[in-house]
């Protein structure tokens, strides 16, 4: 076998491995979200809480949802939410937005993550689930 060939398959092979690894599932990331509803909502009727409303959160910069206090470390960020400032966020919000007021020792499990990223996700500035 050519030396190109077999490097195309192992290439094929590593990536169809790791695929699952990357796949979101937002049924999985709504039962992950108890975690949050304590200071947090979502969906049609959200209000803010302790925490702001996360209705169009992919998108939004941060310390913008209307009518909630933030903390100036959060106002002052920078952050516009996107997978990825979401994900490092959750891990450990202390660490990416030192002064926040948020008070969560944050998630840790990469899927967890992932789940709870694909369900906030799909919720537009509305609260309603956006089309595909």
């Amino acid at each position: 076998m050519k030396k190109s060939t077999l490097s195309a398959l192992i290439i094929l092979a590593s990536s169809a491995i790791a695929a699952p690894a990357l796949a979101q599932d937002a049924e999985a990331g709504k039962a992950s979200f108890n975690k949050c509803m304590a200071c947090h909502s979502i969906g049609p009727d959200a209000k803010n809480k302790v925490g702001p409303e996360l209705n169009g959160l992919d998108g939004r910069p941060a310390g913008s949802a209307p009518d909630y206090n933030y903390s100036e470390a959060n106002k002052k960020s920078g952050i516009t939410w996107n997978e990825a400032n979401f994900k490092e966020y959750i891990k450990d919000p202390k660490a990416k937005v030192p002064g926040t007021k948020m008070f969560f020792a944050g998630i840790k499990n990469e899927k967890e993550i992932n789940d709870l990223w694909a369900y906030v996700s799909q919720f537009d500035k509305d609260g309603n689930i956006k089309k595909k």
